[in-house]
């Protein structure tokens, strides 16, 4: 009997001495190279490395949820998440409840993209009225005057590679993608079949934000990501996936 009571104690005492799961949203909207997701978790991508590289310098078990991207933000607010990347605070103007944010650790430069070179050089707010391809409750700053007043409208997908398997199969004439998407997506077509950029929408800068909690390390994450950026490792990171150099921050922090 001591020995089972005994073992139950050491038991009990490694839980409670175990560092809680720091746990991390994952959009189902994502697509490679941000995130693959299989049977309902990532599995690798420049997202997958960044958050579980950061969770293990912190010291702390790494825990995904894969949600919509409407569900996140409650999510976190319902105290569920506690790390949130890949988002710039521009996207999130009704934000409540306390949180800390990150400095800026990558660029996503969206683009407008076709099927076909188009003739002339395509002036996005001069595009006639049409439909475009979006995935559902992204966010596009540059083009919300020209959805608000009817000149373009939303044909949404609930993934980036869904808005482009659309543009593929002719739903419409354009669609608004993140460039490492569509490299990746372009992959896996027929030379004569890639699709095309035509027009730079926005560049974003974007971070992680924390929620601002007692029982979580806050600034020790803010540091760990602020010396991830530093170090070069964020960039090697993204290197990994795309190969691509040209298109991020510098590793000291903006002003």
């Amino acid at each position: 009997m001591r020995v089972v009571l005994g073992a139950l104690w050491m038991i009990t005492t490694l839980s409670l001495a175990a560092p809680a799961p720091l746990r991390f949203s994952i959009s189902d909207s994502w697509a490679m190279p941000l995130v693959q997701i299989e049977d309902d978790q990532p599995t690798q991508g420049i997202l997958y490395d960044l958050m579980l590289s950061l969770a293990t310098q912190v010291g702390h078990p790494a825990q995904f949820q894969v949600l919509a991207r409407a569900r996140i933000a409650p999510a976190m607010e319902r105290g569920e998440i506690d790390v949130r990347c890949y988002v710039a605070q521009a996207w999130l103007n009704d934000l409540s409840g306390d949180h800390v944010w990150s400095i800026p650790l990558l660029v996503q430069r969206n683009v407008l993209v076709s099927a076909h070179i188009p003739p002339l050089s395509v002036r996005v707010p001069k595009l006639a009225a049409q439909n475009i391809g979006t995935v559902l409750n992204y966010s596009y700053p540059t083009l919300e005057p020209l959805f608000a007043k009817g000149q373009l409208k939303r044909d949404d997908a609930r993934s980036e590679e869904q808005v482009l398997q659309k543009l593929v199969a002719g739903r419409f004439k354009y669609a608004v993608t993140n460039e490492w998407t569509l490299e990746r997506f372009n992959q896996q077509l027929p030379v004569g079949r890639r699709l095309h950029v035509v027009a730079v929408v926005e560049e974003q800068s974007l971070g992680c934000f924390v929620r601002n909690d007692p029982a979580l390390p806050v600034q020790r994450i803010l540091r760990t990501l602020l010396r991830m950026k530093m170090s070069g490792e964020i960039d090697a990171i993204i290197k990994l996936y795309t190969g691509d150099r040209g298109r991020q921050l510098p590793s000291s922090p903006a002003p």
